[in-house]
């Protein structure tokens, strides 16, 4: 494709090292869109005769049958999709595939067949967290009621619902997609036509190719056309976000199958055992979860870092923007696949995480909160004259709605029978009904408000 300057062809390392088949082939659909969008155009402008522009049409449409069939042949030799699909469309129309590389390069090429295909992966992904998020809403809602003990340093805190606790991540997934969706809606604008860098002196219509595949618009400045990979660092940013998110669940999920823990259980579907331990039921799709936000964020690192030194416009370092990409995308795709799996499959404890919710004292705030508002103490003297309480409840061994009133009279005289009513886990969770707090008859109006949004989604 570049002979002409050149008297000898590449090393074998260069050639390796150049080469981007081996991944740029998922762009294939893309490729093939772009180029019969732009061939459509060329003939329309008269800038190619509409028979080379059909021509060009048929063989790419015989392309993507191949390619799609598995019969398709590409050769590391020619480099990238874009060269081994204009080979091959040689192969089948003659002179007339040379025609199609007319006013673009392979630089607003590239650029527009990534941001394709990256808008239909933002497509996929989108889709598989809506479907996570039924998933738990669905549980939360099933769950609304079902007391659990809520953390704070991984220390029981203050009782909550279960069905709470899965909402908090379907808010997280709804960030989510706001973000791919943000993402997506920047990168809707078109660089082919940019050519190299400066643009083309063809009389092209830039509008017509981009209404041809579905972009908004054209890329308003040539050099940023073709050197920008916004798109792709803001797209793995939010892919690395979602994938922190699925790894924080992921790594709840290891420690409630603890037998130590015990809150939850996965069925055989998302567990494995052990080659020489046969008790062993270990929670290994979770574990795989966390494990691949690693990729997810590595590759957001990676285009960073190919980007940070880069001057305008085009230069081949940009290469590197694909390969890791793909892998973190299809890797976050799988990670909520399995997400979602495990939240359908998983099935809590509940008696045991009553008696958890219950443990630690966990109640100690709603016995402050009843000195405020009935002996109308200030929270920092109500805070005092709980932690007293607790610590002779501690000191007793005892369960602080186990402790004799006689005992709290010691340290606050004013309390009354009245406290046990809030010392209780189900009374605690139930009185939490300021919005967004975990009361169950909150958490069902949640769930039910999800359920309905996602549900609308699907229809």
């Amino acid at each position: 494709m570049w002979g002409g300057r050149f008297a000898s062809g590449p090393a074998a390392i260069m050639e390796k090292i150049n080469t981007s088949i081996d991944f740029d082939w998922h762009l294939y659909r893309q490729d093939i869109a772009a180029s019969k969008a732009h061939a459509s155009m060329l003939a329309k402008q008269g800038i190619i005769a509409a028979d080379d522009a059909r021509k060009i049409a048929q063989g790419l449409d015989t392309i993507m049958s191949e390619i799609g069939s598995g019969k398709f042949k590409f050769k590391r030799a020619l480099e990238d999709i874009h060269m081994n699909v204009e080979s091959r469309l040689s192969e089948l129309i003659g002179p007339a595939a040379g025609r199609l590389h007319t006013a673009r390069s392979r630089n607003d090429q590239v650029a527009t067949d990534f941001r394709l295909w990256i808008r239909a992966r933002i497509d996929d992904i989108n889709g598989l967290l809506g479907d996570y998020q039924l998933a738990l809403a669905e549980k939360a809602l099933k769950h609304a009621g079902t007391v659990m003990p809520g953390f704070t340093h991984l220390q029981s805190a203050q009782p909550v619902t279960f069905g709470h606790h899965l909402l908090a991540y379907v808010e997280m997934a709804a960030r989510d997609r706001g973000r791919f969706a943000d993402a997506q809606s920047r990168l809707n604008d078109m660089p082919l036509g940019a050519a190299a860098l400066a643009g083309t002196s063809f009389p092209i219509d830039r509008d017509m190719t981009a209404a041809a595949l579905e972009f908004d618009r054209p890329m308003a400045n040539s050099l940023d056309a073709v050197s920008d990979r916004d798109f792709v660092m803001e797209t793995l940013s939010a892919a690395a976000i979602a994938s922190v998110h699925l790894s924080r669940f992921a790594e709840e999920i290891v420690i409630w199958t603890s037998p130590l823990v015990g809150l939850i259980k996965l069925s055989d579907r998302f567990t494995t055992g052990s080659s020489i331990m046969p008790q062993k039921r270990n929670p290994d799709a979770a574990e795989l979860v966390r494990a691949k936000t690693g990729r997810v964020v590595g590759a957001l690192n990676a285009i960073l870092m190919v980007m940070k030194g880069l001057p305008l416009a085009y230069q081949k370092d940009m290469q590197e923007d694909k390969e890791g990409t793909i892998d973190a995308l299809d890797a976050l795709a799988l990670s909520i696949d399995a997400m979602t799996g495990m939240v359908r499959d998983m099935e809590p404890d509940a008696e045991r995480m009553k008696a958890a919710a219950g443990a630690g004292y966990s109640t100690a705030t709603d016995l402050a909160d009843w000195l405020v508002r009935t002996l109308k103490m200030p929270f920092r003297d109500a805070h005092h004259v709980t932690g007293r309480i607790v610590a002779k409840a501690a000191e007793t061994d005892l369960a602080l709605h186990k402790l004799p009133l006689a005992e709290m009279k010691k340290i606050e005289p004013r309390i009354t029978q009245a406290v046990f009513g809030v010392l209780s886990v189900d009374r605690s969770v139930g009185s939490r009904t300021s919005y967004g707090g975990t009361a169950p008859k909150n958490v069902r109006t949640q769930a039910k408000k999800w359920l309905r949004t996602l549900e609308r989604e699907r229809s």
